[in-house]
């Protein structure tokens, strides 16, 4: 901004006085030379009065010129016989010349030195040029001032909203002369208390719905225990009401994560697991699901060199699971690799690609009651974020995530 509007009045500068100093300085040298000219018509009469009465007493010589005429001038006289008389000037093709007839005969020429001419119209001339160069300097000066002033402000207002981009949204106030930009900065702090307040209302949310869904959770969960400790439970129910704790601690867990992530804490902090057990317990609790729907979950055959994963990767994996089962076809495959310092856990089935990357747009209007609430890839997007990776869908004809997370030891 500050170089538009310097440039802007540079601009302008310019342009005022190349309209002003070009036509001055050609009405300046006009000037000079018409002024010249006359200035050698008047010294040619003069002159030639002056010959026509010498003539009456006596012959002309250029004695009679010496004390009439400048260094720059000259004088040519040619009397009725063709004597010629001369005195001063010079041979220039650009001189001022005025020739006159004498009375009595003969024929009076008065030169003017062109370059003398030309020095008059240099010397008038130049403090126009002058006057426009200062002019131009202080333009530039002004300029430089008036632009730094006028983008003052803004610079300070783009300061405010990356602060608030930065999360600080209780910005120091400023006090700016410019009604423009005080309005800016009052909308701006409108829009950082009104974000303030939401952002409290979600963490106060989450923290609400956090402790409302433990106590329930809790109270099942000691249920299903006190069911599997009693005698009378037969050992098939007993590995089933186990099972179903274990499943109620992922997800107690889960929602310990997510209030975490809603709070802005790192979901990598959260506790590790070795990534090569997640992969199969993921597998595991998903294959009754896949083969109720004639399909069947597969998993590569590991190096063990795969590293540790935070608990958040195993939410990620349910999803992609899910999805598949949901949305694909075919035999669902879950491979990993480890290189350099990534590993790459990579998600397949045998359904076609969805188009584009929409699916991992938030889309809650989409909600079915087949479909879910249309988050689930949006929501493991941003958890792969979280934990320094990504999770990708690749472009293969069939459908195939690949989530990339750091490799941990």
């Amino acid at each position: 901004m500050r170089r538009r509007l310097i440039v802007a009045f540079v601009s302008m500068a310019v342009m005022i006085i190349a309209l002003y100093g070009v036509p001055r300085a050609v009405m300046t040298a006009e000037l000079v030379q018409s002024s010249q000219a006359q200035r050698v018509d008047r010294m040619a009469v003069l002159l030639s009065a002056l010959v026509s009465e010498r003539e009456r007493v006596g012959p002309v010589t250029p004695d009679l010129f010496e004390a009439l005429l400048r260094p720059e001038d000259g004088v040519t006289y040619v009397d009725a016989d063709g004597d010629t008389v001369r005195f001063g000037g010079s041979t220039d093709a650009d001189d001022l010349r005025k020739t006159v007839d004498v009375k009595g005969g003969g024929t009076l020429t008065v030169t003017r030195s062109g370059s003398y001419v030309t020095q008059l119209v240099s010397d008038a001339v130049t403090p126009v040029i002058l006057i426009g160069v200062v002019l131009l300097f202080v333009s530039v000066l002004g300029a430089i001032l008036l632009g730094r002033n006028l983008s003052r402000p803004f610079v300070k207002l783009a300061g405010t909203a990356r602060e608030l981009g930065t999360g600080g949204l209780s910005p120091e106030p400023e006090k700016y002369r410019f009604p423009e930009a005080a309005a800016i900065d009052r909308a701006l702090r409108d829009s950082a208390d009104t974000l303030e307040r939401r952002i409290r209302r979600e963490h106060e949310f989450a923290a609400n719905a956090s402790h409302q869904l433990r106590t329930p959770i809790t109270a099942v969960r000691l249920e299903l225990e006190d069911l599997s400790l009693w005698g009378e439970t037969p050992p098939v129910v007993r590995a089933q009401l186990e099972h179903a704790v274990q499943e109620i601690d992922r997800l107690a867990d889960a929602i310990t994560q997510l209030l975490a992530m809603a709070r802005g804490e790192a979901a990598a902090a959260s506790p590790s697991a070795p990534l090569e057990q997640t992969i199969r317990d993921a597998a595991e609790r998903w294959r009754q699901q896949a083969n109720a729907t004639g399909r069947s979950i597969r998993t590569g055959e590991f190096d063990g060199g795969l590293g540790w994963a935070p608990a958040a990767a195993s939410q990620i994996l349910d999803v992609l699971l899910h999805n598949a089962i949901k949305h694909g076809r075919g035999a669902i495959t879950i491979d990993a690799v480890r290189r350099a310092e990534y590993v790459t856990v990579q998600v397949a089935d045998e359904g076609p690609r969805p188009s584009g990357n929409s699916i991992f747009q938030r889309r809650p209007e989409q909600r079915t009651a087949t479909s879910g609430e249309g988050i689930g890839l949006a929501l493991s997007a941003e958890l792969a974020e979280s934990l320094g990776g990504h999770l990708l869908l690749e472009g293969d004809e069939t459908t195939r995530f690949s989530l990339i997370l750091p490799a941990r030891a």
